[in-house]
């Protein structure tokens, strides 16, 4: 009697949960042999575009790449931009994104997946404005012009930071370092893995020696909201990943190590 009481609860389990299953972004993915990513190419070094070649480097295109591997299925990286990655998860334009700052914003309209990285934000400016600029009270002045990206993190970010300075919000494909570098802007905010990648680049930018960067963020995937099987999947595969060191290797290639 007790094994056929067992029998009949996984049924029901299976027969509730097919319904779902059909519904999900999972059986769209297995069944049409693609994972669709949305990524912006522009966050060194998390996703990198070439545009003479149209391909896309980084962590994320890493990470991504091993995902669809063991879904057995190919990955295609759609063209995203900061200020639509939310739109482009929730109108299923892609079935995810690749690594995004958590945010109580973002989760209003997307899920995330569990995280697997963690960043905080620090300033950059010019070489020449060491002496102006040393500790984030320096940049929250009238006269002092911060810039930060649109749709970032950093966009909210750098109002609630610098609320004396003046802001500049640009567009992608521009980016908040362009006007510092163009000397539009006194100085921007980023991440602390991006603003290690552009000082190496850029010799005549520095991140601003701050006594301690701010807003220590975790980061993670955005998914489909209600998509709870798709969801479940990836946190099952990212957890599998972190346990096996797979996360670990693929930060010392890129560099991530805070």
């Amino acid at each position: 009697m007790m094994n056929i009481k067992k029998w009949a609860l996984a049924a029901a389990i299976a027969i509730a949960a097919a319904p779902a299953m059909a519904g999900s972004a999972l059986q769209d993915i297995l069944s049409e042999g693609v994972l669709k990513v949305g990524t912006t190419g522009d966050w060194n070094p998390m996703t990198m575009k070439d545009p003479a070649t149209n391909s896309y480097k980084g962590y994320d295109i890493d990470v991504m790449t091993e995902l669809a591997k063991d879904l057995g299925v190919e990955v295609e990286f759609v063209a995203a931009d900061w200020k639509t990655l939310v739109s482009g998860v929730t109108s299923g334009k892609y079935h995810m994104t690749g690594s995004a700052s958590i945010s109580p914003k973002r989760a209003k309209a997307a899920g995330y997946s569990i995280s697997y990285f963690s960043l905080a934000t620090v300033p950059l400016t010019l070489t020449k404005n060491a002496d102006r600029f040393r500790d984030w009270a320096d940049l929250d002045k009238a006269g002092v012009t911060v810039a930060a990206t649109l749709g970032t993190t950093q966009e909210s970010q750098v109002k609630q930071f610098f609320p004396n300075a003046k802001h500049q919000i640009v567009e992608a494909p521009a980016r908040d370092f362009q006007e510092v570098l163009s000397m539009r802007a006194d100085a921007h905010i980023t991440s602390n893995v991006e603003a290690k990648k552009l000082v190496l680049k850029y010799p005549q930018l520095m991140i601003v020696p701050v006594a301690k960067p701010k807003a220590p963020t975790p980061i993670a995937m955005l998914l489909p909201q209600a998509d709870q099987v798709w969801i479940n999947y990836v946190n099952t595969w990212i957890s599998l990943k972190k346990e096996r060191g797979f996360f670990d290797k693929i930060g010392a290639k890129w560099q991530l190590a805070l």
